[in-house]
């Protein structure tokens, strides 16, 4: 079945004027991706060239997509909007709070008693305001997403960073915070600025062990965690046609790692059969009626380098398959050169588990290509060396491979299935021994690697792969091994060999499920109660932000000054803090537990200037909140990378910091602490940061003034009574200067809507 089929007839209807207005406008010929933003400008037709990088622009999002994590924080800003339903189709996932532990019945039956009070709100809140809700156990949000709502040419948002996986179906799909998704659903403009373009060009055929996952794979190597920030990846040439739509959605999920706004293919016959498949004929009837707009005119493609900022070339038939880590999504490794750099670096060569699925990889394909191989562990005599775990993607994957036997094989070889869930790919994973801390490898075909993102060990080497390669490395259970080269010892002592993996685009016989697991909102929810207990340690009602005092800020404190990466993991944890995301008070209990102090290179440390003491960052932070006394927090360079999730703008915003200063920052955190009223700074010179002392007194000026473009200076009153004065960039345009002096931008949607009722 297709979901709101009249929208996406109605954007197709306009799709092909709303074009020629932007060829006009531009004078000359266009991306994908420019064809897919200029069709979705808030103002409709085109009237002006938008300069990448530079200009901001308002756009109107077709849909909107929410994990049960973020719509907590996302909804209980919506509540406060005076709104009485959704403005956009938009839909809520119940992914996130499954901990995956011992088997797929036994968790998520834990879960749902476990955290009722929040699915209750989330199916609650759904039913009120007009908003599809899927129910724990349906899947996670970014497969479900891909089997019924992407759409070739749409464009969506969605409060989890890794929205950009809908790009496999030719979309413009973009991460945001929960206050971005707010606006889209009370019906107001969606705010970006234009991105730059980044070009890649797929040349040949992936064959053998080389699976999609590789190519993103290696373009993070190229590109690495901050090489595609502010840009849009559109890939393209022959390589990409003969790659199936999922394994393009793979591609195009990974985009998250590299910084990029999202990523796209343009729509071809892959994605004409993966709508058919799951049900959406119709929609495939319709793109094929405009499918000339669905891809980029035709000397893009022929001269990419006059209209790309970057242009990446691939040979598939030449890409050998990777492993990325660890530590980190973009350190990669063909596998021909793994034993060499495990060897070099120290890294242990035993590989404890191996886990495939996730929002990344859970495709009817990538688990056919597994089971292949799987199937050759009885079949050769073999044993699987590894724990080896299995989250499927969704339910209708679940059921689908279940009916085709799939799941008959992994439990042969001793594998477990987890939960349709993220599980341990966002932390949600009770390992046995995790606490122990003991050094130890993994290798998985998730999207992030960080240090203690997976089971909390920091001394989890993690290793990111394609479900193939994965496999391959959980049977042979030596991070050394090639399976392209290497023979493995059987039961009967004797030397064999892997054979490639083999498998399907989509399902032989067809998709099947009994319960998707969706629920449809009320047509009238005026009638619907949502009910958030005021004792709840799960959920608490917001209270609007301070707005801006009027003058520049003086006397503030150092809360930390952080050392090194500093993800959205290191600001707001996730594992154990994920069951908090509905209540603020109690989940800035984590704020940035997991960034490393410059001064004494410990983790949740810092030095409170009220009385001397070193204590974790929160309690300090408390105490100075307490005291009436503002802060700032320093960091790195592209601090903020990693997860959407907004909690990391607004635990420090909640608790009384008052500006982030670093040295560049991650698109989304920059844009989430926007929205929350916050002040978002860059060195204009990142030597200052060494400038910084621990017991400096802090001075904000040029906030009377505080206008676009122009820099604002910082004074650092040191203990010692001299001084370090320093100009200070930032990139507020005048909208977001207002969210600034509002308090956040949430206030200025709810006056707004007051003065109109």
């Amino acid at each position: 079945m297709a979901f709101d089929i009249d929208m996406i007839k109605k954007v197709y209807a306009n799709f092909g004027s709303r074009i020629d207005a932007a060829r006009k406008a531009t004078g000359k010929p266009l991306t994908l991706t420019e064809k897919i933003l200029y069709a979705h400008l808030w103002q409709g037709d085109a009237t002006e060239t938008y300069e990448r990088g530079k200009s901001y622009v308002d756009f109107a999002p077709d849909r909107v997509a929410m994990q049960d994590a973020t719509a907590q924080m996302a909804l209980l800003q919506f509540m406060q909007s005076g709104r009485t339903k959704v403005a956009v189709p938009s839909t809520v996932h119940c992914d996130h709070l499954i901990e995956a532990k011992v088997d797929s019945k036994t968790d998520l039956d834990r879960a749902v008693h476990e955290s009722s009070e929040v699915y209750d709100f989330l199916a609650s809140v759904s039913n009120k305001y007009g908003i599809g809700f899927w129910k724990p156990g349906a899947g996670i949000i970014h497969q479900v997403v891909l089997e019924n709502y992407a759409f070739p040419g749409g464009m969506m948002i969605g409060t989890d960073s890794h929205t950009v996986n809908a790009g496999g179906l030719g979309m413009i799909a973009i991460g945001v915070g929960g206050a971005d998704a707010c606006d889209v659903m009370a019906g107001l403009p969606w705010e970006l600025k234009m991105p730059k373009l980044i070009g890649v060009n797929l040349t040949g055929k992936l064959n053998g062990w080389a699976a999609p996952k590789d190519v993103i794979l290696k373009v993070a190597g190229i590109l690495t965690v901050k090489g595609g920030t502010g840009a849009v990846v559109e890939y393209f040439g022959e390589g990409a046609v003969s790659m199936s739509c999922t394994g393009k959605g793979t591609i195009c999920n990974m985009g998250a790692e590299i910084g990029a706004t999202t990523s796209t293919f343009g729509y071809d016959e892959s994605m004409s059969r993966y709508l058919k498949a799951t049900g959406r004929e119709d929609i495939a009837a319709a793109a094929d009626a405009i499918k000339e707009h669905l891809t980029a005119d035709a000397d893009v493609y022929a001269n990419p380098e006059k209209y790309f900022d970057q242009v990446i070339n691939i040979n598939l038939s030449e890409l050998e398959p990777h492993l990325n880590g660890p530590f980190t999504p973009d350190l990669a490794t063909p596998i021909s050169k793994m034993k060499e750099e495990a060897i070099k670096n120290g890294w242990p060569t035993k590989i404890e588990v191996g886990l495939i699925g996730s929002c990344t990889n859970s495709s009817y394909e990538d688990i056919s290509r597994a089971v292949s191989l799987a199937k050759q562990v009885s079949e050769k005599g073999l044993t699987l060396k590894s724990e080896f775990t299995i989250t499927p993607g969704s339910e209708q994957v679940r059921y689908t491979i279940e009916r085709d036997g799939f799941l008959t094989v992994f439990d042969k070889i001793g594998a477990t299935v987890f939960a349709n869930a993220c599980g341990p790919c966002i932390g949600m994973w009770a390992r046995v021994g995790a606490e122990k801390a003991e050094k130890n490898t993994i290798v998985h075909s998730f999207n992030r690697n960080f240090a203690k993102r997976a089971d909390g060990n920091p001394n989890t080497y993690a290793f990111v792969g394609s479900p193939e390669m994965v496999t391959a490395m959980a049977i042979a259970g030596d991070l050394t091994f090639n399976p392209l080269t290497d023979t493995l010892t059987n039961d009967k002592g004797e030397q064999v060999k892997l054979d490639p993996p083999t498998g399907y685009e989509l399902p032989p016989t067809g998709f099947a499920v009994e319960d998707a697991g969706y629920q449809a909102p009320a047509e009238d929810g005026s009638g619907v109660q949502v009910i958030v207990s005021p004792t709840s340690d799960r959920l608490q009602l917001l209270a609007p932000f301070a707005p801006w005092e009027g003058t520049d800020l003086k006397n503030l404190r150092l809360l930390i000054k952080a050392k090194g990466k500093c993800t959205t993991d290191h600001i707001s944890m996730a594992g154990k803090w994920l069951k908090y995301r509905g209540h603020l008070d109690n989940i800035s209990n984590n704020l940035l537990i997991g960034a490393t102090n410059f001064f004494n290179e410990k983790t949740d440390n810092v030095k409170s200037q009220l009385n001397g003491e070193y204590g974790p960052v929160p309690a300090t932070q408390r105490f100075y909140k307490e005291e009436g006394i503002g802060t700032i927090v320093v960091g790195d360079e592209n601090y903020g990378e990693g997860s959407s999730r907004e909690h990391a703008a607004m635990e420090p915003r909640f608790l009384g910091v008052r500006a982030v200063l670093v040295k560049s920052f991650a698109r989304i955190h920059e844009t989430n602490l926007k929205k929350q009223g916050m002040l978002a700074l860059t060195f204009a010179d990142k030597e200052d940061y060494y400038k910084i002392q621990e017991d400096d007194k802090i001075d904000i000026i040029g906030l009377t003034e505080f206008a676009p473009g122009k820099q604002l200076q910082m004074v650092f009153n040191h203990a010692d009574g001299t001084s370090d004065t320093i100009n200070v960039n930032h990139t507020y345009n005048e909208q977001q200067i207002e969210w600034f002096k509002a308090g956040a931008a949430l206030n200025i949607i709810r006056r707004e809507f007051e003065a109109n009722k």
